[in-house]
């Protein structure tokens, strides 16, 4: 089973399980193997006799190799065993990491979910402000659009009363210059016939102080030789008069 596939805690338990496994074969094998080594070393303290003191002696020198291989396993044996004690100390380090990490991986994961959640919480926010925002904008482009159709019809109002007031004005204007050209026309007949009725009527009353003249005249000079002959009849000479 690949370990790549495992999680972090796993792969590292299944690691150094097989370690352990592995120095326990080892201390197993040097522990079958102390026997053998401990057969030799009892011969070489074994008592001998005294007719065989040479072969003793020649036992003794041969048997020393054995006796270096047994401290050498021994020793082997112990420093497996430290070095067992040590990888199970340092699984236990590594399985606490791994627990620690695991923990963290944990507590990373969390935030994210909160990180993914404020910022999904975030995001709906400001769709929500933008939609408002939206809407806001909406309705104020839709109320000023109605006010630039009403003050657009009010304008075009303005501008058709502006138009029939100078129409009517223009027109009034022109009624006014007609009545006036009227009025003048009428006061120029008016005038010539004032002055046709004042020539006649000073010529009528010229004619008429023309004609008392003449007949003040006459009766002044009848007047006058009636008295010129009443003069004449006292003994008058009315020259001296």
């Amino acid at each position: 089973m690949a370990l790549r596939n495992l999680p972090i805690s796993t792969s590292f338990k299944i690691f150094f399980e097989r370690q352990e496994l592995e120095c326990t074969k080892n201390i197993t094998t040097f522990i079958h193997l102390l026997p053998f080594a401990g057969c030799g070393e009892r011969a070489r303290m074994a008592p001998t006799k005294k007719g065989k003191g040479k072969k003793s002696a020649k036992q003794k020198k041969n048997t020393g190799p054995d006796e270096e291989k047994y401290r050498k396993a021994v020793l082997e044996v112990d420093t497996l065993k430290q070095h067992l004690v040590l990888r199970r100390d340092m699984a236990r380090q590594a399985m606490a990491d791994s627990e620690g990490l695991k923990q963290r991986l944990l507590d990373l994961e969390k935030e994210l979910e909160e990180a993914r959640g404020d910022k999904k919480d975030i995001y709906e926010e400001m769709i929500r402000k933008y939609q408002q925002l939206q809407h806001q904008t909406d309705t104020r482009i839709h109320r000023l659009e109605a006010e630039t159709q009403n003050l657009q019809a009010q304008l075009a109002a303005c501008q058709g009363d502006l138009l029939q007031s100078q129409l009517d004005q223009a027109r009034m204007l022109e009624e006014k210059d007609k009545a006036v050209a009227e009025m003048q026309r009428k006061v120029d007949e008016m005038e010539t016939e004032y002055e046709k009725i004042l020539h006649g009527s000073l010529d009528c009353v010229l004619s008429k102080l023309q004609s008392a003249k003449l007949t003040w005249e006459k009766e002044a000079t009848v007047i006058h030789m009636d008295y010129k002959h009443q003069l004449k009849d006292f003994g008058l000479n009315p020259l001296y008069i």
